[in-house]
C-alpha cells in the first residue's frame, strides 16, 4: 500500500495560473510538497484532512517588494511582519536590503554585512524570505557575483533618486545617508556599471542568466528638487497632493526612459521597473518595451497605489515613494492591469510606526513625515476585491500575485498548485467582507492608510510547505520561514 499523505486539502476551489477556469478539487501534500491534485482523493489516503469548505485556494502569494529591517530593528520586524504577511496570504516574501542609514544602519562591504543580516533573519519569520541587494558603493559592484553565487542574491536594485534627494524629502547630505565616501557618487554612471556587472554575470553564469536581473526606482532627484521648491514657494497644496506635486509623474517616465536606454548600451536584458505610480510612468514602460523588444521588461505596481488615491482620508500615513496620485492616475494603472502591461502586484510593505511617521510637531505636515507604510496583510484581499469589481478573473490575480514573481526571481518551485510545487496555498472566502482595521493585524505599525476601507474576499488560512501558519485570525506554530537561495529549483 502506498505510503499516506501527509494532508489533503479537501472541498477547495483551485485557482491556477495560466488557466481559465477555477475547479473543485482536493489538494495533496506530502513531505511539504503538492503530491496529487484530483476531484476526490479518499480520506483513507491522508493523515490529517483539511476541509476548505469551498473557499477558492490560491497559490500563496510571493511579495516580491517588502522592506524589512527598515525602521524597526530587522529580528524584531521580521517576526512581526512576516505574521502579517502570513495573515494576508503572503507566503514568500522578497526584502530589500541596503547598506547606509536606515536597515542595519551601516556601511561597509557586502561580505561582512550579509552574514548580519542572515544572522537576525534566521528562525524570526514566518513566511519564506529572500533579498533583493542594492549595490550603494562601488566596491559592491565587485561584490555581485558572491552575493549571487555564494548567497543566492540574483536581484539587485539601484534607487535612481538617492544621488541628490533625500528618502523623506530634501536633503543636502545624501553622502551621509548612504555612508559612501566624499569621492564616491551614487549616480547614472554607477547605476550603468551595476548593469555592466550584472550582465557580466549572466555571461559567465548561464546557470543563473535567466534569474540575474536589475530594479529600479524610478524618479529623478533635479526634478524632484525643483519641484519641491515650486510646491513649497506656492503654498496652495497641502497633503498628498502636495506630495505628488511635488514628485510628478513625468519625473517617473524620464527615469524610466533613461534607465531602458542604460539596459540597451549595457546588454542588461532583465529590467524590472519597480512600482510605477503614473499614467506616465506607465506609458513610458510600454514605449520602452516597443523601442527595445530584446529587453525582458517587467513592470510592478504596488497595492497602495491601486487602493488609494490623493483625496482619501488618511493623508500622511500614506506618504510613500513614488506618491500616491490622483485618481485618474488609479484607474489608469487599473486600465494597465487589465491590460496585461503589468507583470505582478506588490506591498512594498515598510513597517514605519506612528511614534516614527509623522512629526510630533505637527502630524500633519506631509514634508516632515517619513516615507513608507504597511500592507502585505491586505495585497490578495486588496486585489480579489478591487480587481474583482473590474472583472478580473481569479486565474490572473494568481498569475499577478504568485507565478508571474516566482519566475523572475528564481523561485521555481512557488507560484502554483500543480504536483512538484511547494505547499503554499491561501484560502479564502470570496463572499466574506471585511473592514480594515489595524488593530486587527500582526503588524506592529499601529495604523494602515487603509483603514476603514471595505475589502471582499477575506484569507480564511494560510499553509506554507504544506503546514498551517495562519487561521481564521490567529497564526499557528513557531516560526517555520526558510531562506530562499535563488534560483530555488523544484
Amino acid at each position: 500500500m502506498a505510503e499516506p499523505f501527509d494532508l489533503v486539502i479537501k472541498n477547495a476551489r483551485v485557482v491556477r495560473p495560466n488557466k481559465t477556469s477555477v475547479d473543485r478539487l482536493d489538494i495533496a501534500v506530502k513531505d511539504g510538497k503538492i503530491g496529487r491534485v484530483a476531484p476526490e482523493i479518499g480520506a483513507e489516503q491522508a493523515r490529517e484532512i483539511f476541509d476548505a469548505r469551498n473557499w477558492l485556494a490560491f497559490p500563496g502569494c510571493v511579495d516580491a517588494h517588502m522592506h524589512v529591517g527598515i525602521y524597526q530593528p530587522l529580528a524584531q520586524d521580521a517576526v512581526s511582519e512576516s505574521k502579517a504577511a502570513a495573515m494576508g496570504g503572503v507566503t514568500s516574501s522578497l526584502n530589500y536590503m541596503r547598506t547606509g542609514q536606515y536597515y542595519l544602519n551601516r556601511g561597509g562591504p557586502y561580505r561582512t554585512f550579509m552574514p548580519e543580516v542572515f544572522k537576525q533573519s534566521d528562525g524570526r519569520f514566518w513566511v519564506d524570505y529572500g533579498y533583493h541587494i542594492a549595490p550603494i558603493e562601488a566596491q559592491h559592484i565587485d561584490e555581485m557575483e558572491n552575493l549571487a553565487v555564494d548567497h543566492g542574491v540574483t536581484s539587485f536594485k539601484i534607487f535612481m533618486f538617492y544621488g541628490g534627494y533625500g528618502l523623506h524629502g530634501r536633503s543636502n547630505a545624501q553622502s551621509d545617508f548612504l555612508m559612501i565616501g566624499p569621492d564616491e557618487r551614487y549616480d547614472i554612471a554607477h547605476f550603468e556599471f551595476i548593469m555592466r556587472s550584472a550582465r557580466r554575470l549572466m555571461t559567465q553564469h548561464p546557470e543563473l542568466a535567466d534569474y540575474i536581473s536589475v530594479s529600479l526606482h524610478c524618479e529623478l532627484a533635479e526634478i524632484l528638487n525643483a519641484y519641491t521648491k515650486i510646491v513649497e514657494r506656492e503654498g496652495k497644496l497641502t497633503g498628498l497632493h502636495a506630495y505628488s506635486a511635488a514628485r510628478p509623474p513625468h519625473s517617473e517616465g524620464l527615469a524610466i526612459w533613461i534607465a531602458s536606454y542604460l539596459a540597451n548600451e549595457t546588454e542588461c536584458l532583465n529590467i524590472n521597473l519597480l512600482h510605477l505610480s503614473s499614467r506616465k510612468a506607465v506609458d513610458a514602460a510600454w514605449t520602452m518595451q516597443q523601442v527595445f523588444p530584446h529587453i525582458a521588461f517587467r513592470r510592478e505596481v504596488t497595492v497602495g497605489h491601486l487602493l488609494l488615491d490623493t483625496d482619501c482620508e488618511c493623508a500622511v500615513h500614506a506618504k510613500v515613494n513614488p506618491p500616491i496620485r490622483p485618481r485618474e492616475d488609479v484607474e489608469a494603472l487599473w486600465q494597465a492591469v487589465l491590460d496585461r502591461k503589468i507583470d505582478w502586484i506588490v506591498s512594498d510593505h515598510a513597517c514605519c510606526s506612528s511614534e516614527q511617521k509623522w512629526s510630533k510637531d505637527d502630524p500633519s505636515d506631509i514634508w516632515l513625515a517619513k516615507a513608507g507604510f504597511g500592507g502585505t496583510e491586505y495585497l490578495l484581499s486588496g486585489v480579489v476585491s478591487e480587481g474583482g469589481k473590474r472583472g478580473m478573473s481569479y486565474n490572473r490575480m494568481a498569475e499577478l500575485l504568485a507565478w508571474n514573481p516566482a519566475r523572475r526571481f528564481g523561485l521555481l518551485n512557488k507560484g502554483d498548485i500543480a504536483p512538484g510545487f511547494d505547499a503554499d496555498i491561501a484560502l479564502v472566502d470570496p463572499h466574506e467582507s471585511f473592514v480594515v482595521r489595524a488593530a486587527e493585524s500582526e503588524s506592529k505599525q499601529g495604523y494602515s492608510p487603509f483603514e476603514g476601507q471595505e475589502l471582499s474576499g477575506r484569507v480564511k488560512s494560510t499553509f506554507l510547505r504544506g503546514a498551517l501558519i495562519y487561521h481564521q485570525g490567529e497564526i499557528v506554530g513557531p516560526a517555520r520561514g526558510q531562506y530562499l537561495r535563488r534560483p530555488l529549483k523544484p
